[in-house]
């Protein structure tokens, strides 16, 4: 309620519903909310250090285990994808570290193609998991504006944001800092 409430207060307003996902740190948690109410939440066992932890150990990447990454996050949002999708939403936005750190990471190596900055796009996802997987280890990813603190997470996080585009039908998101803390 709080997440909601946080992103809901910092973002334009729109007509009808919001959907807000935050991606933490062991779960991510999904809020369709109207205005300033939320009225449907959910909190998913699934967050970018623990799948990074569960999928990329001692930082290792390479593509089957990041199609299993993926496809672990899609069976937990499956459960409440249904709800979600009949409650539909007009604006999508992503609160909090992880959304913030992939928005940058795509604005930053131009891998938005046609979406603007502070947007994270279905294609930029793509082509943040394209390059990703060009690496052997998370060490040696080369991007411009990521993080040494963020560097051993992020995998996890991208599997998970793309797991909640693919599930959710998602586009596009905005994206802000606000949240809980």
């Amino acid at each position: 309620r709080l997440i909601y409430i946080g992103a809901a207060h910092e973002v334009q307003a729109v007509q009808g519903n919001r959907l807000v996902v935050d991606i933490g740190g062991g779960s991510t948690e999904f809020i369709i909310g109207k205005a300033y109410e939320p009225k449907l939440m959910e909190s998913l066992y699934i967050g970018c250090v623990s799948h990074s932890l569960r999928f990329f150990p001692k930082g290792n990447i390479d593509a089957h285990a990041f199609k299993e990454a993926e496809l672990a996050a899609r069976r937990e949002i499956q459960v409440i994808s249904g709800a979600y999708l009949k409650s539909g939403w007009n604006q999508v936005i992503g609160s909090s570290g992880t959304a913030r750190a992939l928005a940058e990471l795509i604005d930053s190596n131009n891998f938005n193609g046609q979406g603007g900055a502070g947007l994270i796009t279905r294609e930029g996802l793509k082509n943040l998991k394209k390059h990703l997987l060009k690496y052997e280890h998370v060490n040696q990813v080369e991007l411009i504006g990521l993080k040494d603190d963020r560097k051993a997470v992020w995998p996890g996080g991208l599997a998970i944001m793309l797991a909640a585009f693919d599930e959710l039908g998602i586009e596009e998101m905005e994206v802000t800092d606000a949240a809980l803390r």
